[in-house]
């Protein structure tokens, strides 16, 4: 197999109340904490009608995450897992995506809820989140058992965070 360079140039830059791992959430989702997601200017003709959707699937880069880890315990270990089959930040290529909810656009300023990014990350892409395309209402992750989730995250909360 040929390797081939790959080059991606981020798009804008997230600015979140987390500075450091410890302080994010496992899952935007279960977080109400408001981000702003700042695209460059050069970019800003694509959130043309951005607003129009209500969620967003945010494509961004986990700039302190370990690239040299390929196994890790999940927050519900203690087995090992490899990288490939959770959701750990740590991995060769650190792109990392989280569902946000739109809150509001002020020019090339994106306010959501719901980013587990930390503050400074580069964000490489923006797309609309659909229920009726992006949601597989029957997928599991073998390993992954719902009732290691009763008692949710200490807030009320419950779901899939591997």
């Amino acid at each position: 197999m040929r390797e081939e360079e790959i080059k991606v140039w981020p798009i804008g830059i997230a600015h979140t109340p987390y500075r450091d791992m410890k302080e994010a959430p496992f899952q935007g989702r279960f977080s109400n904490d408001w981000a702003v997601l700042e695209i460059k200017e050069e970019f800003e003709a694509g959130l043309k009608d951005v607003e129009m959707a209500d969620f967003l699937i945010v494509l961004y880069w986990a700039h302190l995450a370990d690239r040299g880890v390929l196994q890790t315990v999940t927050p519900w270990g203690p087995e090992v897992r490899g990288v490939f089959a959770c959701r750990s930040p740590a991995r060769p290529n650190p792109i990392s995506f989280c569902v946000v909810e739109l809150m509001e656009r002020e020019g090339n300023r994106l306010t959501v809820r719901g980013l587990d990014a930390l503050d400074g990350s580069y964000i490489l892409d923006i797309k609309p989140y659909s229920s009726s395309i992006d949601s597989v209402s029957e997928a599991s992750i073998g390993w992954f058992q719902g009732e290691k989730l009763k008692g949710g995250y200490g807030d009320g909360t419950s779901g899939e965070s591997v």
